[in-house]
């Protein structure tokens, strides 16, 4: 699975570029889908939603996985705020109990 690491800032002002590079990480995924790693983010604003449901509209299109990984507390609650928050890509399944 492949991985885009976003960066510490995703405000309207960056909101142009990593839309181009979520295209572009979508469509250079593989299969397996893509993970997009949030956990570099510390100021961000509702680009930041706007760019992840984005990025699953984009997957979903080709058919591929989106996972979110990482996400700050902080982007939950935004996201929550807005109504959104069932709406942004799911993080990785959880692994199975050991029995």
């Amino acid at each position: 699975m492949n991985v885009l690491a976003l960066p510490a800032v995703a405000s309207i002002v960056q909101a142009q570029a990593l839309e181009l590079e979520v295209d572009a990480a979508v469509a250079a995924a593989d299969a397996d889908g893509l993970q997009v790693d949030a956990s570099a983010l510390t100021e961000f604003d509702t680009s930041a939603i706007a760019l992840l449901l984005h990025a699953q509209r984009a997957a979903r299109a080709r058919g591929l996985l989106l996972q979110l990984i990482g996400a700050p507390p902080k982007l939950h609650d935004l996201a929550r705020l807005y109504g959104v928050e069932e709406l942004l890509p799911p993080g990785p399944p959880l692994p199975a109990a050991a029995t």
